[in-house]
């Protein structure tokens, strides 16, 4: 991480995890944990039930509510969606765009990403971007090309001053849910690519500036390592992020 240019950011994903009284029982157990640890921002990205619950027993606290996806429109007949201002409105800060998951099992393509993050830049909203490759493409050796592919076509249209405001989270498909963690070189290797990539749209300044996140199975035996890698800012934690023990850990790595 360098601190110095850009703020490191950890993130729990909780997925379709916690009814409204589990995530208030997890909350409740990890806000005394974090009081004072202001060395990174701590975010939960909950399912959209959750928000108001959490929303309100997080307030004044470090810790930040994000949620897992957007909507592109601003309203209208998307039944089962939700647009950016509902959940600026709910007091949600950052939203999850372009998960794996969500490409994966919902048809969501890297054009449709970029419309989902430029209606969250648009409500105020800090996104999370997500990119990665496939095992197959990794063994093929393209990582660079779909991931410089993905960062490119995410934030066509995006103005500079606004692409600061994009957190980005390198998440290698093969190593979401497999017990397979990309090594922290492979990891700093792949941030710093996306790093290149904001400097040739951007300039350098802007690359510097943006926080660049892991997101492949980060848990508290590899966080310490993977952070101390110059362009890995954070982390988008998904299992350890249910425990707060764990998720305090991942944090404690952070500060």
């Amino acid at each position: 991480m360098n601190k110095a240019t850009r703020k490191a950011v950890i993130a729990g994903n909780w997925k379709m995890n916690m009814t409204p009284s589990e995530a208030l029982k997890l909350v409740s157990e990890l806000i005394p944990a974090v009081q004072g640890k202001n060395g990174c921002e701590i975010v939960v990205c909950v399912p959209f039930v959750d928000i108001p619950a959490v929303v309100a027993a997080a307030n004044g606290t470090p810790v930040k509510v994000g949620a897992q996806n957007v909507h592109f429109m601003e309203s209208g007949a998307y039944t089962g969606e939700i647009s950016a201002s509902m959940l600026k409105e709910c007091g949600v800060e950052y939203v999850v765009i372009g998960h794996s998951e969500r490409r994966q099992y919902f048809g969501e393509t890297d054009e449709t990403v970029n419309l989902r993050l430029k209606a969250a830049l648009a409500a105020g909203l800090t996104p999370i971007l997500c990119v990665g490759e496939l095992l197959t493409e990794r063994d093929q050796g393209i990582t660079a090309e779909v991931v410089s592919k993905q960062t490119k076509v995410a934030l066509l249209g995006v103005a500079p001053e606004d692409a600061r405001r994009v957190i980005i989270a390198y998440e290698p498909v093969w190593a979401i849910g497999t017990g397979r963690t990309a090594t922290s070189e492979q990891a700093d290797e792949v941030c710093g690519i996306i790093r290149a990539v904001l400097a040739d749209l951007y300039g350098k300044d802007t690359a510097e500036a943006v926080t660049i996140q892991y997101g492949g199975s980060m848990k508290p035996s590899n966080a310490a390592e993977l952070l101390a890698q110059y362009n890995v800012d954070g982390g988008l934690i998904g299992g350890a992020s249910l425990k707060a023990s764990d998720f305090t850990a991942i944090i404690d790595a952070a500060q």
